[in-house]
This record gives C-alpha cells, structure tokens and sequence, in this order.
C-alpha cells in the first residue's frame, strides 16, 4: 500500500495589479504571492508610458521587463556556480600540493 502526498493546500489571495483587483489561488504563502504581484504591479507602473498604454500592451512589456529580469538571474547564477566550481577545484589542488609536501 503506498502512501500519496497529500496536494499543497491552495489559498485564495486578493491582489491589486494595475488598480484591478485579482484572486489568485496558490499553493505558495499568501505573503509570497503578494510580493509577486507587488512586483508586476511595480514593473507595470514604472513603464514610461503605463498610463496611456493599453492594458495588453503594458502586460506584454512588463513581461518583457520580467523575464529579462529573469535571464539575466539566471547568467549571474550560472556563473557563480562556475567561480565556485573553479575556486573548489583550486583549493582541492592547494589541499594536494600541501598533503604531498609533509
């Protein structure tokens, strides 16, 4: 008999993006969703022209805006890890040299 997980709970989040209210349904904490939609709401807003865009127009360019965010997290991350692998390596080799010379 095998034991299933039970499904995260999701939770109802009321959230304002663009001066229209959202209900969103998450399994991540209600404080967790609202920094995200905080976030939307801020990329959207700080668009030169947000005001006068059209809706789908300032949704499309914030998701611009997001995903280069993204990307651009993600190079950093990628290398980070290749300074990390590249120092470990080094302080492996320093480790070796020093066990060989006693």
């Amino acid at each position: 008999m095998s034991r299933r997980k039970a499904p995260p709970v999701r939770q109802s989040v009321t959230v304002e993006i663009a001066g229209e209210r959202h209900v969103l349904r998450s399994d991540m904490p209600p404080e967790y969703t609202r920094a995200v939609a905080q976030h939307v709401d801020d990329t959207l807003r700080a668009l030169p022209s947000f005001p006068t865009l059209e809706p789908f127009r300032a949704a499309i360019l914030a998701s611009l805006s997001i995903t280069d965010e993204l990307f651009r997290a993600r190079q950093e991350v990628e290398r980070l890890r290749a300074e990390i692998e590249a120092k470990t390596l080094e302080i492996a080799a320093m480790l070796e040299d020093a066990q060989t010379v006693e």
